[in-house]
């Protein structure tokens, strides 16, 4: 019987531990329950999206949301100046939103791991040379950078994933390099050096597995702000095309109603800031919860 107790303990103990770890956060539990809720709705947009997002009807343009006086509980968020569901036009807009920063982080994640990894094991002129060129785009104004790019290639949305991918590659090469330089230090790559392993096997097995906590959590914050930054754009008419609904497009519609018409601007906005909150939240929580003296802490 006491074996058996112990076997038990011994099965529920990293349970337990894991559960611990991740209830102790309670506002990161909510950004992860949060962001989970936003891309459930974007990828399920076309089964519960009210009405079609591009459906014209002047008829009840700018009409107010169901809780004021002359609004409708068929149109929830009220309509924009074009009577087209503002309900509707945000849930297809989180999916612009989600691409834009999921596909963009991919990207430059994978670009700045590459030439990170390069840079920071190799060394010598390599490194100077890469470092170089990511410390000039670094050293320009990120906003900048990115309006002078997406007026030069135009409105895409392939355009706007390919602007962040690029530009925000010289960051993750930072990163990189620094993680590889601390971990190459280590005690277990030096004796894996020592044993005689290739440099694909120490960079592979040994480097690169301890890249990703780091790299997943500056990957979470960036997505966070390529929303944001996709968002700019698409305020200031360089985003994607005007007929794909986007939070930035709306937010651009509905400056010129702002004083009599609020709500046009309020919730594409309101749902910028949501998406951000949890992507925040969730940053931390991964950071906390891949940092192994929290993780000690916690068991």
């Amino acid at each position: 019987m006491r074996i058996d107790a112990l076997d038990k303990s011994g099965l529920r103990s990293p349970l337990q531990r894991f559960l611990k770890l991740i209830l102790r956060d309670k506002a990161g539990l909510f950004g992860v329950i949060l962001f989970g809720f936003i891309i459930v709705v974007a990828v399920l947009a076309p089964y519960v999206a009210p009405h079609d997002p591009v459906q014209q009807n002047l008829r009840i343009s700018r009409q107010p949301p169901a809780w004021h006086e002359d609004g409708s509980w068929e149109h929830p968020l009220g309509t924009d100046n074009l009577g087209r569901d503002m309900l509707s036009r945000i849930i297809y807009g989180s999916r612009v939103s989600l691409t834009v920063g999921f596909l963009g982080v991919v990207i430059a994640s994978s670009i700045g791991l590459l030439l990170g990894m390069v840079a920071g094991y190799v060394g010598g002129r390599t490194d100077n040379i890469i470092m170089g060129v990511a410390n000039l785009f670094l050293a320009i104004p990120y906003l900048l950078l990115v309006v002078v790019v997406a007026a030069v290639l135009g409105r895409s949305l392939l355009n706007v994933i390919l602007i962040f991918g690029f530009t925000n590659a010289p960051l993750f090469v930072r990163i990189t390099r620094g993680e590889v330089l601390r971990i190459r230090k280590s005690g277990y790559v030096e004796s894996a050096i020592g044993l005689g392993a290739s440099q694909a096997r120490i960079l592979f097995d040994h480097i690169l597995p301890n890249l990703i906590g780091p790299l997943l959590t500056v990957a979470t914050f960036e997505m966070s702000g390529m929303i944001f930054y996709e968002a700019g754009l698409g305020f200031l008419g360089l985003s994607v095309p005007p007929g794909i609904p986007s939070w930035g497009n709306m937010l651009a519609a509905g400056r010129q109603y702002i004083q009599f018409s609020p709500w046009i601007a309020a919730f594409p906005g309101l749902a910028i800031v949501c998406t951000s909150l949890s992507m925040n939240l969730l940053g931390d929580w991964l950071r906390d919860l891949l940092d192994p003296k929290i993780r000690r802490s916690a068991s």
